[in-house]
């Protein structure tokens, strides 16, 4: 029954973030975009070596 409420509770966590999201969100510029899309891979890499790193230690 606890696993249904926690299921429960992610759930509304996650429509309440769309709904808002939605609403007050705004859309980037493309110089924006671009700047992220330099930087993401970058960090994804370095999150994804620090994980394997300490998964091993």
């Amino acid at each position: 029954m606890t696993l249904l409420i926690i299921l429960a509770c992610v759930f509304f966590a996650v429509f309440l973030m769309v709904v808002l999201g939605e609403r007050f969100g705004k859309p980037m510029s493309e110089e924006q975009q671009r700047k992220y899309s330099k930087i993401l891979p970058i960090l994804v890499f370095v999150l994804i070596g620090a994980a394997i790193i300490k998964a091993f230690i």
